[in-house]
């Protein structure tokens, strides 16, 4: 089994072949700087090791790791417009550098681009990975509406949250996990299970994002903290918060979601002194922590020896201990 570290090396060198060196510049210069900006690689990563599990050959499960990569950045450029964003891993949005057009056609150019690589999985395993790809991109579609409509209602049900966020990110590490496994020749059971556990690591990994979001730490976080508390973004923590908060507490957590401040840094320290008065972070924490040991349980399933699974449990720890 090659370590995380090995694996994602192999993943930066692929990504650095991929040109996007072509004319009109301004077309494809965007999607080589949102590429070359890193991240955790994730999604690719998972590919690579669900591929590991059942075959040595992880070759055959690059070209949709790099298209579930591409495909994911993609999304990153359309949701940086709608969240109307300024710093994406420390860098400005591409709708912020160059401007809200090139955003929405360099993230259209990424999406073809993405069912391109797709589209070089080996024949015999294509048609599973492709229509496993061509469904979970239209969930991704499916949970982004939803988290939009979320912004026009007062109330949101938890559940409803979790509903969206399952479809807006946890189905692309599902997706991710259960690509590689089909890649490596992997039983369909076997497939499935790593699918469900892409699903609940997916879960757990929003979950944390929430927090981080709030408590994190601005420099490794790579974006301004407290950017969901100043559009009154409906998160788990949010959610939580209205449906605790009783009397002077809900009515003054009200307020802030609806006054306007001189400062940015009133309103996110207001919301979160609120947040910290009702234990939130707990509530969420717990809830990170559920689908987490979920997902480790189900894990546990596959039928491979537990010593090739260990790369995936690290990672997944470290996902839930991250900082940034």
């Amino acid at each position: 089994m090659k370590s995380f570290n090995q694996i994602t090396e192999i993943i930066s060198t692929e990504i650095e072949k991929l040109d996007w060196n072509k004319e009109p510049r301004g077309l494809y210069e965007p999607i080589g700087y949102v590429l070359s900006m890193g991240g955790k690689r994730i999604r690719p990563a998972l590919t690579l090791m669900a591929c590991n599990l059942f075959s040595d050959n992880i070759i055959q499960a690059i070209k949709p790791a790099l298209g579930i990569e591409v495909f994911h950045n993609f999304t990153l450029l359309h949701d940086d417009i709608i969240d109307r964003a300024d710093m994406r891993r420390g860098k400005p949005t591409v709708h912020k550098k160059w401007n809200e057009n090139t955003a929405i056609l360099s993230g259209d150019v990424m999406q073809i681009a993405a069912y391109q690589l797709i589209a070089e999985t080996p024949v015999a395993y294509l048609k599973p990975v492709l229509d496993l790809f061509s469904k979970t991109a239209a969930q991704i579609c499916e949970g982004q509406q939803y988290d939009v409509e979320f912004e026009r209602i007062d109330s949101v049900e938890a559940e409803d949250y979790l509903k969206m966020i399952r479809l807006k990110t946890a189905v692309l590490l599902g997706c991710a996990l259960k690509t590689g496994a089909i890649t490596g020749g992997a039983e369909e059971q076997d497939a499935q299970y790593l699918y469900d556990f892409g699903i609940n690591l997916g879960m757990a990994f929003q979950l944390k994002d929430d927090m981080l979001d709030v408590y994190g730490n601005e420099t490794t976080f790579g974006k301004k903290i407290g950017g969901d508390i100043l559009c009154n973004k409906k998160t788990f923590l949010l959610i939580s918060a209205l449906k605790v908060a009783k009397d002077e507490i809900k009515d003054e957590l009200n307020a802030c979601l609806h006054v306007s401040y001189q400062q940015p840094d009133q309103k996110i320290n207001a919301v979160t002194a609120i947040y910290n008065l009702l234990e939130v972070k707990k509530i969420c924490e717990d809830k990170m922590f559920y689908f987490y040991n979920k997902a480790i349980a189900i894990l546990d399933k596959v039928s491979v020896p537990d010593n090739n699974k260990q790369v995936l449990i690290k990672l997944a720890e470290k996902l839930m201990w991250r900082e940034d």
